[in-house]
């Protein structure tokens, strides 16, 4: 077969992070003969050599390119490019990794849409990655029309073909941006750009000893002269206009502007945060006209104005008021709509913990500010000018992976007046839906831990912050749903109280433990008992029965232990005013003469079915089946519970040693 797609990861000293890297590129769902992984190791000193040839020896589809230092990724990358055979090219960093679907999804993608280049979806674990782009699939994309510039990291398809017709390849060398050189021509001189964003395909990793070369703090001459590179792209591949003041827009608001701001500025040494604001300064002036800034909002206008004003205190100052600024997202009414999760929130931005109050009145005023009042002033008086304008929007991130994806959400903004100011807040009222089906790109939630953030744009700020905290000491949101062949259940993590959503992993939060023996009643050979669960439509599940007295409750893993201690009957649950009722044949004959607990699979189609107990007993005689009932202890025997209890937090034993019982 011929190979469709060559995969090349530059490898220096990767260590063990190189591990998940290999293993997700062994275990892509394209045909092994379909794709080949050639590894430029540009001079390890560690026993990557070693391993990567022993890999090499096991597996056709990989191939060892070994070469001296090179001092950064651009040769390794060009080498690979050399020695390809597939239709595209991918570039994977070694301490990266990619979804299982990526290598096929992306090239099924950019041959069914005639793309040069394919940009996949990406996910950040402790690093950031674009997040608008991948808001939906965009099977015909230009710089023109989407964000892609946005995104300028090397991990994405390329044609070979069309690298090798224009002639593209990595600057080499130990330097800075060569990725941002690269990629902006491939946009520039693409015939189309298509861009995946209903799956994850690249896994952004920061590693545990913050040894990725592309985080470590630059110098920053050597920076902003390899930046100048990227921008003499742009020039050559674009006309004087709105394109390309935009494209350089990029640079200046990412690279430049955001780098002055809060506390991220603030954090830097004082030696290093004013070299930085001079290079950043002299590259203002020198490459950017005056429709570059004025298309950024009125905050990221006011430090471009001071940078390109050599206002370095004024940059500090304004920093400091906006380091104090976050979000807040308060929890209001959340449950289950058939099927759907209904989560409504209240986001506002706070300073120092409390509301943002600004100027309310007057059109924002022009010309640059005189000093830094003015500067909040102006940026205040344009939030609220633009408050029409603002998003809020709900993101569901998975916790293991970083994976995130955004929910339908229905907005509505109010402008509440702060008593005898004349300033105002800003709230955003939210109402969002998560369909568990759908909700990852428009598949199923997978098993595992789900987060709830909210993510709001106003004001030339994009901030994100958890939904809480809820209510104190509680611990599920809502019910459990059954849907979509999941379990789903929303709660509030344990040490901040965030919203988050456990997906086929919740035992005994699940609340199963909150049925009343007395509310289940078994008729002509039928046990029906109320559920604390929401199920859409009559749901099919299993009932387990363990014979009281035969060890533990029902197990985990499936395996009855004999047909004597233990059944398992098909039952359903059926939607009911409080929750779901469950109904449920008993075989009366496999029961008698003994008293029975129970356990409940609410989705017995997920491989391996997990049983969850119910305290429920059933009892077997002579007249048939019967629910246990659990005894109410008289006053008296009340009483001296309590007793005990007191004489054991006393005398710091437990109540069997205060009672001499328990032996």
């Amino acid at each position: 077969m011929p190979v469709k797609v060559s995969v090349i990861v530059p490898v220096y000293n990767p260590g063990i992070y190189i591990e998940e890297c290999v293993a997700s590129l062994l275990d892509q769902s394209l045909p092994a003969d379909a794709y080949e992984v050639i590894f430029v190791d540009d001079g390890s000193t560690d026993d990557t050599p070693a391993l990567l040839d022993a890999l090499a020896a096991a597996e056709d589809r990989i191939r060892v390119v070994h070469q001296e230092n090179s001092g950064w990724s651009g040769k390794p990358r060009n080498v690979g490019i050399a020695a390809a055979r597939g239709e595209y090219v991918m570039f994977v960093d070694n301490d990266d990794h990619l979804g299982v679907e990526a290598l096929e999804r992306m090239y099924g993608y950019g041959v069914a849409n005639g793309a040069d280049v394919v940009v996949g979806k990406m996910a950040g674990r402790g690093r950031s990655v674009p997040v608008e782009l991948f808001r939906a699939n965009r099977p015909r994309a230009s710089v023109a029309d989407a964000p892609l510039i946005d995104s300028l990291t090397p991990h994405k398809m390329f044609r070979r073909a069309f690298l090798d017709e224009i002639g593209l390849r990595f600057p080499e060398g130990r330097r800075r941006l060569e990725d941002h050189v690269f990629v902006t021509e491939a946009y520039l001189r693409a015939a189309n750009v298509s861009v995946i964003g209903d799956y994850v395909c690249y896994y952004h990793i920061r590693r545990a000893d913050a040894a990725n070369a592309g985080i470590q703090r630059f110098e920053p001459v050597g920076y902003f002269k390899n930046l100048r590179e990227a921008l003499d792209v742009v020039e050559r591949y674009t006309e004087p206009g709105p394109l390309r003041d935009g494209l350089f827009r990029r640079w200046l608001r990412v690279e430049m502007v955001e780098r002055l701001r809060g506390r991220r500025f603030l954090g830097l040494p004082e030696d290093y945060r004013r070299k930085l604001f001079e290079e950043i300064h002299t590259v203002v002036v020198e490459r950017f006209g005056p429709g570059v800034a004025a298309g950024l909002p009125a905050v990221q206008q006011v430090v471009a104005g001071f940078a390109a004003a050599d206002r370095y205190d004024d940059t500090v100052a304004f920093a400091e008021w906006e380091a104090g600024i976050g979000l807040a997202a308060a929890p209001g009414r959340l449950d289950w709509r058939e099927g759907l999760l209904s989560v409504d929130f209240t986001a506002e931005f706070t300073a120092a913990g409390t509301p943002l109050v600004l100027s309310g009145a007057g059109a924002p005023p022009d010309g640059p500010p005189a000093d830094v009042p003015a500067a909040v002033a102006r940026v205040g008086a344009d939030a609220v000018a633009r408050f029409a304008t603002a998003t809020a929007d709900l993101l569901l991130r998975e916790r293991s992976s970083g994976a995130q994806y955004f929910q339908p959400v229905e907005v509505t903004r109010e402008i509440v007046p702060v008593e005898e100011s004349g300033q105002v807040r800003l709230v955003l009222r939210a109402t969002a839906n998560v369909d568990p089906a759908t909700a990852a790109g428009g598949g199923p939630l997978r098993g595992g831990l789900w987060d709830l953030y909210a993510r709001v744009r106003l004001g030339g700020w994009t901030k994100e912050c958890p939904i809480g905290p809820g209510p104190r000491k509680a611990r599920a949101a809502t019910r459990a749903a059954v849907t979509a062949g999941r379990v789903v259940l929303p709660y509030w993590t344990d040490r901040h109280g965030h919203l988050a959503l456990d997906v086929d992993r919740a035992g005994k939060r699940l609340g199963l433990d909150a049925l009343a023996p007395e509310a289940a009643e078994v008729t002509a050979g039928r046990l029906r008992a109320p559920l604390p669960l929401h199920v859409t439509g009559v749901t099919d599940v299993l009932l387990r029965l363990t014979r009281d007295g035969r060890g533990g409750d029902a197990p985990h893993d499936g395996a009855a232990r004999d047909d004597a201690d233990q059944l398992t009957v098909a039952a359903t649950l059926a939607p009911a005013p409080d929750g779901a009722l469950l109904d449920a044949g008993l075989p009366a004959a496999g029961l008698a003469g003994a008293t029975w607990r129970t356990a409940l699979c609410p989705v017995p189609d997920a491989g391996v079915p997990r049983f969850q107990p119910l305290p429920l007993r059933l009892r077997a005689g002579a007249h048939g089946v019967e629910v246990v009932r659990r005894p109410r202890p008289g006053g008296l025997r009340r009483s001296a519970r309590r007793l005990r209890r007191t004489l054991a937090a006393l005398l710091g034993r437990t109540p069997e040693k205060a009672t001499g019982r328990g032996k």
